[in-house]
């Protein structure tokens, strides 16, 4: 796993776009920060760029450099998940303008893959993470599902459980709004 992590982590410090595995589904994703790599996604995906994408961090300390602030009960709400866990924050910052929500709001999920924690730390900074597939196709379960198109289009198809046959499973989705308020939108 270290020269695959070691690989992409330079494709994507060169403002690469890889097709990889994550704790859920396969995902599109670059680094985070990256303007233009961001943009490339919503290129790719066919998908506007008014609807916000998703962002993997590899722990919960890295929560502060990218929210104004961490919502009461978040921590505690990720320390008990039974399963991958997306929380859509309010107050996003140290994001190029083009991946929060109009709202200023943005979804992480803390990712619990070996892969992906390890290739975030090697990186130093959050890895969008959007399904991969041409926006409104059905979202693959498997890497033999992802169309030719998407694995044609990215600079790097990530070259690690490729052959798992196992659907995985869409996370859970909870929002915080800026009162602090919960909503869960996908249990």
């Amino acid at each position: 796993m270290d020269e695959i992590v070691a690989k992409t982590a330079g494709i994507l410090r060169d403002g690469g776009i890889i097709l990889y595995p994550t704790d859920t589904i396969w995902g599109i994703g670059c680094d985070a920060t990256n303007h233009s790599a961001v943009q490339r996604i919503y290129h790719l995906k066919q998908r506007s760029d008014r609807k916000s994408m998703l962002v993997l961090m590899n722990e919960t300390a890295m929560l502060d450099n990218y929210l104004f602030k961490v919502p009461e009960g978040a921590l505690d709400l990720l320390r008990f998940a039974e399963k991958p866990t997306t929380i859509i924050y309010p107050g996003a910052r140290n994001f190029p303008s083009n991946l929060p929500a109009l709202d200023g709001s943005i979804g992480i999920r803390i990712t619990s893959d070996p892969f992906c924690s390890r290739l975030i730390k090697a990186i130093d900074k959050p890895l969008v993470s959007t399904s991969a597939n041409i926006s409104g196709s059905p979202s693959p379960a498997i890497f033999r599902e992802i169309a030719e198109q998407i694995k044609d289009q990215v600079d790097y198809v990530v070259d690690w459980r490729q052959h798992e046959e196992t659907p995985a499973l869409p996370s859970t989705i909870i929002k915080f709004d800026q009162q602090g308020e919960m909503v869960v939108l996908r249990p």
